[in-house]
């Protein structure tokens, strides 16, 4: 069938517009990578070079600001927290943990997604999502709300631990329970499967929790086997979703429970209803986890896959193409393998076992779109340790390659690409710097120590946090004689491994614990 264009059908007009708005005067960070396209550029001017961690107030883990140097405000978060902060119209949300209970109705493990106010950072609301129940299997303790918020309009739109999609009132339930979903008290109690199979208790509301509009159960309507947590980020185009599901492994990683399950989906933004999903057979060849958020531009959706291959599909179909069981089937216009032969097969034709050093991987790092390209890198779970890596660039329209650079570990970090420069961390804690037509590296600055996140350009500098717990500034340049130039280093209490974003001004932090502004003081 033909896609209904008023929510499928994309011009270029339209995305060019979406990709401005985005760097409006109010400079507000709302989603995973800034804009659909997800690069990580912000271009804001006049952050702070000089910033501290602080003092811990005595006999609590709480943060002293009037200690921390050019810090706006700090809160508390978690006792572990992966999410990047996403901000809009004076309200930041970030997940986190149980682990700082802020609900007195809220005890024990828990996804949390916490809403502060821009200019204070007092909290505003906050959903808390029980556990599957699964152990680690599918919803490791204490992992939290790993995914990024997409805030947009009225709603923000998370992936919960639970494997869920949620439309969130972006004023929580200070302006009343708004959208079709009355059953916030029930939800606490049980989630969204909880409620549909009769076993959810209801938990008291309080004035701080969260307002569900609506809600999708991936596990529950697709069958969908997370592997570990579910983790990423969704991307909005023209009213609809872009969902990746999380499908995995099982618990031995020998075995795929449900390779019939979609690997990304499309969800209605108004009514959180499925409305499409790739038809690829991506979780047949699933070597781990499915935990790439997908990107948007131009017309296409491009998803990294837990194949190890990257796929663009656009949202528009022929008539009489695409349909199954009434579902729209998201056409494929390219797939690409993110491996260099010799990751998949050694020398004798054999295939590599995954999970080895030399082998294979999936992506877990976000496509970046860039002037007609996509650039994108695999790697695999940080518990899988360091291994081989490789960042390609692609023609955005064909998946022909342009160049490869082999000189990368395995990551799990996005890259920014400014002024024809490409910054990109890897798991080993190096940052490489490359020609943005050659692929060729200009410099590689080794912070000697783990990295998570990614590098965030902005204001002419490169920011980077690490598992030592540091913060490292690089200037934005390509060095001199084959160096980056080191503007600083700051300490903190614990690891960074979200990635730093940058907003009206102000820059985020996140440590493990504790969500930094920081601003320049006159």
């Amino acid at each position: 069938m033909k896609l209904n264009k008023s929510k499928w059908g994309v011009t270029f007009l339209a995305a060019l517009v979406l990709s401005i708005g985005q760097w409006s005067e109010a400079a507000d960070w709302t989603e995973w990578g800034g804009t659909p396209e997800k690069n990580m550029v912000s271009e804001e001017v006049g952050l702070p070079l000089q910033m501290s961690a602080g003092d811990r107030i005595k006999d609590s883990d709480d943060i002293d600001p009037a200690t921390a140097e050019n810090c706006k405000w700090v809160v508390k978060l978690g006792s572990e927290a992966y999410g990047t902060a996403t901000i809009l119209d004076g309200k930041v949300i970030v997940g986190t943990n149980n682990e700082s209970p802020r609900l007195e109705s809220v005890k024990g493990d828990r996804g949390i997604v916490m809403c502060f106010d821009e200019e204070t950072g007092d909290l505003l609301w906050q959903l808390s999502t029980p556990k599957l129940g699964a152990g680690k299997v599918s919803d490791w303790e204490y992992l939290g709300m790993c995914s990024s918020t997409l805030q947009e309009g009225k709603y923000a739109y998370v992936i919960t631990n639970r494997g869920e999609v949620l439309c969130l009132d972006r004023e929580g339930l200070a302006d009343g329970n708004d959208g079709p979903f009355e059953d916030e008290a029930k939800y606490k109690g049980g989630g969204l499967s909880g409620i549909s199979d009769g076993t959810a208790e209801e938990v008291a509301l309080e004035d701080l929790d969260a307002d569900i509009v609506w809600g999708y159960d991936m596990a529950t309507e697709l069958g969908v086997f997370p592997h570990n947590v579910t983790s990423s980020s969704v991307v909005a185009a023209d009213g609809v979703l872009y969902v990746c599901t999380s499908n995995g492994v099982d618990y031995s990683h020998k075995e795929i429970p449900v390779p019939n399950a979609p690997s990304m989906i499309a969800l209605d933004q108004e009514t959180g209803e499925l409305v499409g999903e790739e038809g690829s057979r991506i979780s047949e060849n699933i070597l781990h986890c499915n935990w790439s958020s997908p990107a948007y531009a131009d017309g296409l959706v491009y998803f990294g896959a837990g194949d190890g291959f990257v796929y663009a599909y656009s949202p528009d179909a022929e008539p009489g193409t695409g349909d199954f069981e009434g579902l729209d089937i998201l056409p494929e216009v390219w797939k690409v393998d993110g491996n260099a032969p010799e990751y998949r097969k050694d020398e004798n034709g054999e295939p590599i076992k995954y999970a080895t050093y030399d082998g294979p991987s999936e992506f877990i790092s976000t496509p970046v779109y860039h002037k007609g390209r996509l650039y994108v890198a695999i790697g695999q779970d940080p518990e899988h340790g360091e291994g081989v890596g490789m960042l390609s660039c692609l023609d955005a329209k064909t998946g022909e390659t342009i160049w490869e650079y082999k000189d990368i570990n395995r990551t799990i970090s996005t890259p920014s690409i400014w002024n024809d420069l490409l910054w990109i961390a890897d798991y080993s804690g190096q940052v490489h710097c490359l020609d943005l037509n050659t692929g060729e590296a200009h410099w590689i600055y080794d912070t000697l120590s783990h990295i998570w996140g990614s590098t965030l350009v902005a204001d002419g500098k490169v920011y980077i946090g690490n598992e030592d717990a540091e913060l490292i500034v690089l200037k934005a340049d390509k060095g001199t004689e084959g160096e980056a130039e080191e503007l600083g280093v700051v300490q903190f209490h614990s690891p960074v491994f979200s990635s730093a974003v940058a907003a009206n001004g102000v820059l985020y932090i996140q440590t493990q614990n504790h969500l930094y502004a920081f601003e320049t003081k006159e």
